[in-house]
């Protein structure tokens, strides 16, 4: 198998694959679920303890703020890991090694 024909013909994964594939979207969930917590008692915690009820939409942006990070976290990460692997030998990928296609 020629690895440079199979290096020349690699499609760039599409923004939706990099978002909802390979489990983005339930370790997003999951860091939203402990960072919101964590966050809701931090920023609205003294509300909650008197029997009051903060504001839904801050609550929510609460939780949607972790979960945001950590899925554009994940797609720079497999951008960057795919142009590391798929870059024409020469270019730019050289002076950062690590790609799991290097010669």
């Amino acid at each position: 198998m020629n690895t440079e024909t199979n290096t020349a013909n690699q499609v760039a994964p599409t923004v939706g694959h990099m978002i909802f594939g390979d489990g983005t979207p339930k370790k997003a969930l999951a860091t939203a679920l402990v960072v919101g917590s964590i966050l809701t008692l931090i920023n609205h915690g003294d509300q909650l303890v008197v029997g009051d009820m903060p504001p839904v939409w801050k609550v929510m942006l609460t939780y949607l703020t972790p979960y945001c990070v950590t899925t554009w976290g994940a797609v720079t990460g497999k951008w960057a890991q795919w142009k590391l692997d798929f870059s024409p030998p020469g270019s730019d990928r050289d002076a950062y090694p690590g790609g799991r296609n290097e010669s």
